[in-house]
């Protein structure tokens, strides 16, 4: 009988430590796979135009690395200047977004008012537009108002997201109503009670949603690419296309892969910084009271 408990036993764990190797296994592969196009973007960034063009089967590891790309991508356009124009048109989205959905979301989780849910399953459909129609609407808009070529006609479209809304929602209601309750009797205001309760609860999810809204930001390209024709305007994203229309990119990949490299990393590096609270604001499933 002890024999057929220790058999039973290793059996089991030969079979935790081949499920575990396998997951592993499976993770490994799954991460190089995902971090290989970044491997490859650097890769590319350190290689001369010479070496590169002169590869007729690419080459995975470089004998000669240079640092001319980063210079030839700075000065094939202001880079420089649409960084700075890329910070400001993300910060100052960001923090009006912020500004407009904290309120609306604290509105439908908390207060009481005729037809709140008609009217939040209302906002909600506003999701099943497709982004396409919504362009078009927010560029005839912008066109109307005269403010193409402008911050303000980048940023305003911008400045809500129904999603992030009900996202924080969701988590203003999982706030026990409790507190809610005793801060009134207090005599606690609500915007008070936003402030000082609710808002620092789900800290984790705010966190998660500025820096979702940041790289959305960052990234942005197609409404920065209709709205602006004036290269004072021009964000990050339109610097890579501008490279390639001057025909820089298309002759000279390597100095192209070094511009996608030096705009890459303000997001690594904050993704590096707050990667604790991400992860802490999208695993947030509940408020224990």
């Amino acid at each position: 009988m002890v024999n057929d408990y220790e058999k039973i036993e290793r059996s089991a764990a030969l079979r935790s430590r081949v499920i575990k190797v396998i997951v592993y296994s499976l993770l490994i592969f799954w991460g190089l796979m995902v971090l290989f196009p970044f491997y490859w973007m650097i890769l590319t960034s350190i290689k001369s135009y010479a070496s590169y063009n002169s590869e007729y089967i690419p080459q995975f590891l470089t004998l000669s690395p240079t640092l001319q790309n980063y210079a030839d991508a700075f000065t094939a356009v202001p880079l420089a200047k649409y960084f700075l124009n890329t910070l400001i048109f993300t910060v100052i989205t960001t923090a009006v977004m912020m500004i407009v959905i904290i309120p609306a979301a604290f509105a439908f989780a908390r207060l009481e008012f005729a037809g709140k849910n008609l009217l939040f399953t209302l906002f909600l459909s506003l999701m099943m537009i497709p982004n396409e129609l919504v362009v078009i609407t927010n560029y005839v808009t912008i066109t109307n108002l005269d403010l193409r070529n402008t911050f303000t006609g980048l940023i305003l479209p911008s400045v809500t997201s129904v999603f992030y809304i009900y996202l924080l929602k969701e988590n203003f209601s999982q706030i026990p109503n409790e507190l809610y309750f005793a801060a009134k009797v207090d005599g606690t205001s609500d915007m008070k009670y936003l402030l000082r309760v609710m808002m620092p609860i789900c800290r984790p999810t705010l966190v998660t949603i500025a820096i979702l809204k940041i790289i959305e930001c960052w990234n942005s390209y197609i409404w920065p690419r209709l709205i602006t024709d004036n290269e004072a305007y021009y964000l990050v994203s339109n610097g890579i296309q501008e490279i390639r229309e001057n025909g820089f990119g298309r002759e000279n990949i390597p100095a192209m892969m070094a511009a996608v490299v030096v705009i890459s990393v303000p997001l690594v590096i904050l993704f590096l910084i707050f990667r604790k609270k991400i992860m802490a604001g999208v695993a947030r499933g509940g408020t224990k009271g």
